[in-house]
């Protein structure tokens, strides 16, 4: 925010992904931000019966879809910074939204900043990461969001690949400054459910994808289940504090006028690891599990509500995969990393894998 006179001029955000699980919780927290006065929120949402309730909340909407690539290019051309939280594999979305922080740019002579979001709507959050172990066996390969390099190395074909180095590639241009300052956000295994206004008007989804589709799927036969072996391994992140990470991310790159009330801290010198563009990687997690553990857990609550008769859980069938995964799954696959730039720019995760464990009673209440 900037004050010229009695005229304020609010900070612009852009939000996608709003009645989401994730977008919806880092809206709830942008709502409570200290400095929310000073923000003007827009987000685009397709049930027009919800947007008068999020306007009710002092929340600009605008009716329509992520296929409404001329809209999606119009409201990042009015903002300051997007936080795009919906479907990681919208390749035309995205280029929608760089092409109107681009004309942003070119407007004010000031880089927007987009925080991105690569998860996918099919229970395949990191599966950038992810290899083809099957649950098979565990592997010893670990990112970390510190190592470029390894990150750089990653092929165009792994899942979200091609948006992540669009992202990366705008970041570059404009004579090697870019156009934009990109943030790309990693999160794992999601657990927990969202709380909050948005949740409690119907407004959002409260609930992750991985753990509950493994719930009902292992109700529906009578027993739990796991991809092969359930040996391959995944990183774990609470709902809560993942919304942390996005706020901590989203707080750094606030201007400092607006972000500081102590003068003094203008002095500072800059966190080296607080990045953007090729660098710009931050990944959510605290800890990690097999999926033979999370699956005998599932097995050892179904015996207790009388569900199964055995805890011990095992594979779906090759008939069960083409079933219940038409499309693929990497459930099965092990995606290994450690959180060390989020944690070295200040992020503070509580909850661990014993509490993801201990969770898991709770998405029975949704079956």
């Amino acid at each position: 925010m900037h004050t010229s006179g009695h005229h304020t001029i609010k900070t612009h955000i852009f939000l996608t992904g709003a009645t989401g699980y994730i977008g919806g919780s880092v809206l709830t927290r942008l709502l409570s931000h200290s400095l929310s006065e000073t923000f003007r929120i827009t987000i685009l949402v397709r049930d027009a019966s919800k947007a008068s309730q999020f306007r009710s909340m002092g929340i600009h909407v605008v009716v329509g879809s992520h296929s409404d690539l001329n809209v999606m290019q119009e409201l990042a051309a009015d903002s300051d910074f997007v936080f795009a939280c919906a479907d990681a594999d919208d390749l035309e979305a995205t280029k929608a939204i760089l092409r109107g922080l681009k004309e942003r740019f070119q407007k004010t002579g000031k880089a927007p900043s987009l925080i991105h979001t690569v998860t996918s709507l099919t229970c395949r959050s990191s599966g950038v990461l992810a290899d083809g172990a099957q649950g098979m066996f565990a592997t010893d390969t670990i990112y970390s969001d510190l190592n470029i390099d390894q990150i750089r190395s990653l092929p165009i074909t792994r899942l979200h690949r091609p948006v992540d180095l669009t992202i990366v590639d705008a970041g570059k241009e404009a004579k090697g400054k870019g156009y934009v300052h990109t943030y790309i956000v990693l999160p794992s295994t999601i657990y927990g459910i969202a709380s909050g206004p948005l949740v409690d008007a119907g407004l959002q989804n409260a609930h992750s994808q991985q753990i509950p589709t493994l719930v009902k799927l292992s109700l529906a036969r009578g027993r739990a289940g796991m991809i092969g072996q359930g040996k391959n391994l995944w990183p774990n992140v609470h709902i809560n504090d993942v919304t942390d990470l996005y706020i901590l991310i989203f707080d750094h790159i606030l201007p400092h006028e607006v972000n500081s009330h102590d003068h003094s801290q203008r002095e500072l010198e800059p966190n080296p690891h607080f990045e953007h563009g090729e660098a710009g990687f931050y990944f959510g997690e605290n800890g990690e599990h097999t999926l033979y553990e999370v699956s005998e857990t599932i097995g050892k609550i179904l015996v207790n509500l009388g569900k199964a008769q055995d805890p011990t859980p095992t594979p779906f069938s090759e008939e069960e995969v083409r079933k219940y995964f038409p499309k693929g799954t990497t459930l099965g696959g092990n995606s290994r990393c450690r959180a060390d730039r989020s944690r070295a720019i200040g992020w503070k995760p509580k909850r661990t894998t014993k509490d993801m464990l201990a969770s898991i009673t709770q998405e029975f209440r949704l079956v």
